[in-house]
């Protein structure tokens, strides 16, 4: 059953349109023509991966990992994968993209094991990033908004599996 809560919209959906396309420009630039292999981690990063591979121009495949460490607001500090690639990596540049860095766990997990496979480069590219509960290890590449701790919804981000198709960021009061 849906949990229905309060929030505030924090980032409009033309705000989010116009910092994806920037980012966008930076990765077609700094790969300058190389194929890419974007990596969404799912499920929370689908509508950010999709809108984001529309504003690179190179060219680029698609993968998918799932990991899962939330259980509602609130991290369990337990990765677990839930769903792996489907293709080798092995030399080839790849852009793991995230919709949210909390304490930074679950990226230094998916990091990790990405790098045993043997990529040519990998960076990541993250919607939302909450620099204050960072622990992790790792250099964020590509970041589109920072936020504070506040748990927010919407833009592929959920509460219990709902509240990703909100248009736009809202925070939960």
């Amino acid at each position: 059953m849906k949990k229905t809560v309060n929030y505030k919209p924090l980032f409009d959906s033309d705000t989010i349109k116009t910092r994806i396309a920037e980012l966008g420009a930076t990765i077609t630039k700094d790969y300058k023509g190389e194929p890419l292999v974007c990596i969404g981690v799912l499920k929370g990063a689908f509508i950010f991966m999709a809108d984001l591979v529309r504003a690179i121009d190179l060219p680029l495949s698609m993968e998918f990992i799932g990991v899962s460490s939330y259980a509602g607001t609130e991290s369990t500090g337990h990765v677990r994968l839930t769903h792996d690639l489907a293709r080798d990596i092995t030399d080839k540049h790849v852009l793991l993209i995230e919709d949210v860095i909390d304490s930074g766990v679950t990226i230094d997990y998916l990091l990790g094991l990405l790098k045993l496979r043997g990529p040519k480069s990998l960076k990541v590219a993250t919607f939302l990033s909450k620099p204050e509960a960072h622990k992790m290890h790792h250099h964020i590449d590509y970041v589109g908004f920072e936020i504070s701790r506040e748990f927010v919804i919407g833009y592929g981000l959920d509460l219990d599996q709902y509240y990703r198709n909100l248009p736009y960021l809202a925070q939960v009061t």
